[in-house]
């Protein structure tokens, strides 16, 4: 078929009215269509060379022999070849061509010696055509060359783009075509469709001729649409349902509710990948005899849907039987280790179990210095009692040293970074657990991919291995941005830069800023790991904190105290253990605790019906000099994202000796992470904390000796579902309504209106248990990570602060400040502003509870976190914040 193809035309080609070839009308009939096409030419070409009457010694040769049958040879008597000359040739020289083929001059002239030259040629593809002429000895070889490819065009493609095809493809730009490889690429391209789900994808390749021999290769993509799992069929199962089958199954039927899962669409791997599954789900119930007899993938007729039948045999159910251990090692006894493996004789046999022991003895055996020592199970099948008896067989290795560690792959951090997270050093005797440790150690530094393993290499002799540490180096720099809105606050804003892996030292150099209407902070961090190259760390914090309370009046928010905390905390660790670590710390801060004295001051002195006593105790101007020891325990398989494993920090800090604050502190924190299988990953974490006073500030039982700058609050982000300080003690003044005559009315309903002022405690806890849950591959390639949490907490134990009723305040008709007296200084009587009662709430240990949904999402513009929580318990004051979120990249 022929026809016209302008659109895709070059300039070039149209001025010589170029022709667009349709190369296939369908894939089906792609290698019938582009094999007979030059052999029908070449065909009429040799039937006019040897028509009646032509010339015995002019014969032609039919290209055709080189696709079928040879025609008769020609009786004639065979000739010496005297020369041979190439015509039609264009790119390629003469002496080319004739290295091709193995007829030479003085060789003997013949119809096989013809059939032969077609052939040779033919062989490399770089010609469309090739006819062979003798006369007298002179032998003429007429070919036609293959056009050069101009250029490859992919028309259609919208699910897969370029850079997915055109890699995979054989043919490109400058190379000689050929219909073998179109038909090649044509396969390729619908191999690839079909990974993607799409088995109605077609392909037709159009070739565009051009000037010089040149042509375009166009692919015309239909995709179609994606081919999904519409059943599963399961026949032959007795024990267990097709439901729980289809749900240890990673292919999943295609429906509604499974609209964002890509494990609907229909993957040839994946099925074979399905049947693994069944058989170790089998496996695992104790039947031992399972087989998956057939799994046939049946393509519905309009091709958009498949339908899988799998055929099983589940055999009987079997129990362990005798249980043993055969060590060739002198170091492990067989029998000692017999009682500690999990399985016993009697229990339904667990192929999982099984596998697990294996890994275990081999960890045994290598934390013993025998790196590649061979653990093999024995099967002893018995089907008469349906029993399986095992002996683990640890054959005899040698004892293996490290002869090398190898650093690959890191261009910025520097190899010591590395170097000193080994647990192991050149010339110690193997550990299969320092090695472990050794990956999760480079793993929680943050600073490279998460799945990374140190490998282990034969080394060069028997007893030697290498250690290789092959990274691949991601951001370390973040930017963190979070915003919320509070009820207090209005909008906040905080934001950090923080770079973890500094100049490519290991270093951490960080600042934070935190913004509020009525709060607003700045930190600088710097933390060197190793200090001086020893394993000790050190850090430096430099702070800035100014935090601005407020009160309501007649809806007005006014600032009630301003706490200004300007410090620095320097820090220096060592470890104890592998797994403990001890942190000493000293931090000098400078409070200054003031209130507005034009608003608040009355005869030159904070008055507690203005301000609130607790407010006037709080004032002044102090020095904290903290001395703090912390022990840190921390076995989590990566810090960054762990699955498994806990940590846990036990704190204590003495205000004392340069400063004018006396107290003594105490925290503990713990958090646990458990694996649960199908990517789940289940934690809990709980702190708490005690603070108690080492001096007495006053006699007043209503002054608490714990200032109120040095107590605990409790709330967001400690606590989702509450305000920020939202949890424990607070005194609420609630505002009288007041009417259009002047009198005052009922207390007002609205919280918004009211003046808030959260006080502390001296003892919290809070504990959250968390899940984290997997979603489909399509999702986990988005980075999506959403968990369901419960957070439960509690902050009390401050002293009860004397409070006021029926308080009205008035406006001074002279000055025009605020106060409780209700005649001026010249004897006029002073308008009444406003009448409010004081309430103290929420000083109670009763745990205030919330539940939620929360999402992580690595999204395109850095990581994203947004939680949705539910307040289920509460104490009368506390303040609720049902969405929170946060934002931030990495560079």
């Amino acid at each position: 078929m022929i026809e016209r193809y302008t659109s895709l035309t070059a300039p070039a080609a149209a001025r010589a009215s170029s022709m667009a070839v349709a190369l296939l009308a369908s894939s089906a009939l792609a290698s019938t269509a582009l094999a007979q096409a030059p052999v029908k030419a070449s065909a009429k070409r040799a039937a006019k060379a040897v028509a009646p009457g032509a010339a015995p010694a002019s014969a032609a040769v039919p290209s055709s022999t080189a696709e079928g049958t040879p025609p008769a040879a020609s009786a004639e008597p065979a000739q010496q070849v005297n020369s041979i000359t190439i015509e039609g040739a264009q790119r390629l020289e003469a002496d080319t061509i004739r290295s091709y083929i193995r007829l030479r001059e003085g060789d003997r002239y013949t119809q096989a010696a013809a059939d032969q030259v077609l052939k040779d040629l033919f062989a490399t593809e770089l010609f469309s055509d090739v006819q062979v002429r003798n006369k007298a000895g002179a032998v003429t070889i007429q070919v036609k060359e293959n056009p050069v490819v101009n250029r490859i065009i992919l028309e259609g493609n919208k699910r897969l783009k370029e850079d997915k095809i055109l890699p995979e493809i054989k043919l490109s730009a400058r190379q000689i075509f050929t219909r073998s490889k179109v038909r090649a690429d044509v396969s390729r391209i619908i191999e690839l469709y079909k990974r993607q789900g799409r088995f109605a994808a077609s392909v037709e390749p159009k070739m565009v001729m051009l000037d010089q021999n040149r042509v375009d290769i166009v692919f015309e993509i239909t995709e179609g649409p994606k081919s999904k799992v519409r059943q599963i069929n399961i026949i032959g199962n007795k024990e267990f349902s097709d439901t729980v089958l289809r749900s240890e199954m990673v292919t999943k039927q295609a429906r509604a509710f499974r609209l964002f899962s890509s494990g609907t669409s229909y993957d040839p791997d994946r099925l074979a990948f399905d049947q693994q599954k069944l058989r170790q789900f089998y496996l695992t119930n104790g039947y031992a005899d399972f087989r998956v007899v057939s799994a046939v993938a049946e393509l519905t007729p309009d091709k958009k849907d498949f339908i899988i039948t799998y055929v099983v045999e589940e055999g009987k159910r079997y129990k362990f039987g005798d249980i043993k251990v055969d060590s060739q090692l002198r170091e492990i006894d067989g029998d000692k280790l017999v009682t500690k493996l999990p399985m016993k004789p009697g229990d339904w046999y667990n192929a999982k179990m099984v596998e697990d022991t294996v890994d275990s003895l081999s960890e045994t055996a290598g934390s013993l210095g025998y790196a590649f020592a061979n653990v093999q199970p024995d099967f002893a099948r018995n089907k008469d009692d349906l029993t399986m008896g095992i002996n683990f067989r640890i054959a005899e290795a040698p004892r293996v040293y490290v002869e090398r560690v190898d650093v690959n792959g890191n261009s910025l951090t520097q190899d010591k970074v590395i170097r000193r997270e080994f647990r192991l050093a050149e010339g110690d005797a193997f550990n299969s657990f320092q090695i472990k440790r050794s990956s999760n150690r480079i793993k929680s530094l943050g600073y490279f991919q998460e799945k990374f393993e140190v490998e282990q290499k034969p080394g060069s002799s028997p007893d030697r291995v290498a250690l290789e540490a092959n990274v691949e180096e991601k951001p370390t720099g973040e930017l963190q941005l979070s915003a919320g809105f509070s009820s207090l606050e209005s909008f906040i804003f905080q934001a950090s830069i923080r770079q973890n892996n500094f100049r490519g030292r290991g270093q951490t150099v960080g600042l934070s800023v935190d913004y509020s209407y009525y709060s607003r902070s700045v930190q600088v961090s710097f933390v060197e790991p190793y200090l001086f190259d020893k394993n000790v760390s050190l850090g430096v914090d430099l702070y800035r904190r100014d935090y601005n309370s407020f009160n309501y009046l007649n809806s007005n928010r006014n600032t009630t105290y301003q706490q200004t905390t300007t410090g620095f905390q320097i820090r220096a660790g060592v470890p104890l253990t592998e797994y403990m670590s001890m942190i000493a710390r000293y931090t000098f801060n400078i409070d200054d605790v003031s209130l507005d004295q034009s608003t608040y001051y009355l005869n030159g002195e904070c008055s507690p019906l203005l301000a609130g006593r607790y407010l006037c105790d709080a004032l002044g101007h102090r020095t904290s000099s903290i001395f703090g020891l912390s022990l840190v325990g921390d076995t989590l398989d990566n810090r960054m994202h762990p699955t498994k494993g806990m940590s846990w920090t036990l704190s204590g800090d003495v205000a004392g000796p340069g400063g004018s604050v006396r107290y003594a502190r105490v925290t503990a924190n713990a958090s646990r992470f458990w694996a649960m299988g199908h990517g789940f990953v289940f934690s809990l974490r709980g702190e708490g904390g005690a603070i108690a006073p080492l001096a007495s500030r006053s006699n007043d039982p209503a002054i608490d000796d714990v200032r109120l700058t040095d107590r605990f609050f409790l709330g967001q982000p400690q606590m989702r579902g509450f305000d920020i300080r939202g949890v424990g003690p607070r005194v609420l003044r609630k505002y009288y309504n007041r009417n259009s005559d002047g009198t005052f009315g009922a207390i007002t309903t609205s919280r918004n209106s009211w003046s808030d002022d959260a006080l502390g405690g001296r003892y919290y806890y809070i504990g959250h248990a968390e899940m984290e849950i997997p979603l489909g591959a399509g999702a986990r390639e988005m980075g999506l990570r959403p968990s369901i949490f419960v957070d439960a907490g509690a902050v009390w134990g401050v002293a009860k602060p004397n409070t006021s009723s029926g308080v009205v305040l008035y406006t001074d008709a002279v000055t025009g400040k605020i106060t409780t007296s209700a005649s001026a200084s010249n004897g006029t009587a002073n308008a009444t502003y406003q009448k409010y009662d004081e309430v103290y709430v929420g000083n109670s240990p009763q745990p205030r509870i919330s539940v939620g949904i929360g999402v992580n999402w690595n999204s395109p513009f850095g990581p994203f976190r947004i939680d949705f929580a539910k307040v289920l318990k509460k104490v009368d004051g506390d303040d609720t914040q049902p969405i929170t979120f946060n934002v931030g990249t990495q560079f």
